[in-house]
């Protein structure tokens, strides 16, 4: 059986949120930054620049009881979900939102987990999971309102915004008895690939979760060693493949 999700993730997939709702429309807004010039004999022309960040809109509700279209096997009460936001906006630190398609195992649909159950952080991580989008946002904006009557019903509007990692340039000041002069010298991020064997039960995701600290980013280990996608579920034993530099976790 396939499902939709959309996930909420918080510093390396230490926290996990699932929306218990799924939206029912999910706007993603992407706009060139191109520039206009007027050239005197030719007119006008298009300047062709990066693409904005993107910037993506949900609105749905944290409900307040479990209905017959609620997602997923753990519900929380709707103010876990607007605390753990807000807390997450207070920390001025990148989010990661994933939209994804769910391959669910029929035993998924009987059992029933306890409250602080892993099972959705695990289908979060599991290759089971083929994501749409996967990408770290900030949260720009962030609304709720108490819907009308007794059900306990919260309705929220997120808004999120494309977040790219940057590293500061070190900056060393040099000075003497004539000039002062300021270099800087951008961080040396050029590191020797390290390599690992493959051993039974193996696969990229969990060799990328493992050495790399996010389980994503598979792809860049595929890229390097030039895997194919038919090859990702046949990989041989002993096979040794490079693995990518290891970042800090965001």
């Amino acid at each position: 059986m396939e499902e939709y999700g959309f996930f909420l993730a918080y510093n390396n997939q230490a926290e996990v949120l699932r929306l218990p709702v799924n939206p029912e429309k999910l706007e993603i807004n992407s706009s060139g930054d191109g520039k206009s010039y007027t050239i005197i004999d030719l007119g006008e022309i298009n300047s062709i620049q990066p693409n904005k960040l993107r910037e993506i809109t949900l609105e749905s509700f944290f409900p307040g009881q479990r209905y017959p279209f609620v997602v997923g096997e753990t519900l929380h009460t709707p103010y876990y979900y607007i605390e753990m936001i807000r807390k997450w906006m207070e920390t001025k630190r990148p989010i990661r939102f994933v939209f994804s398609a769910l391959q669910l195992p029929e035993r998924a649909l009987s059992s029933m987990l306890a409250p602080n159950s892993k099972l959705e952080l695990e289908r979060f991580n599991s290759e089971e999971t083929f994501m749409a989008i996967n990408m770290a946002v900030s949260i720009e904006k962030f609304d709720w309102s108490i819907a009308a009557g007794d059900s306990g019903d919260i309705q929220f509007k997120l808004s999120l915004k494309e977040y790219v990692f940057y590293r500061a340039l070190k900056v060393k000041v040099k000075t003497d008895s004539k000039t002062t002069t300021v270099t800087k010298k951008r961080t040396d991020t050029k590191e020797t690939p390290k390599t690992y064997k493959l051993v039974a039960g193996d696969s990229l995701w969990k060799i990328a979760k493992k050495h790399l600290g996010d389980g994503s980013r598979y792809k860049e280990i595929q890229k390097l060693n030039g895997i194919k996608d038919s090859e990702l579920r046949k990989l041989p034993i002993g096979l040794v493949i490079k693995l990518p530099q290891k970042e800090a976790a965001s």
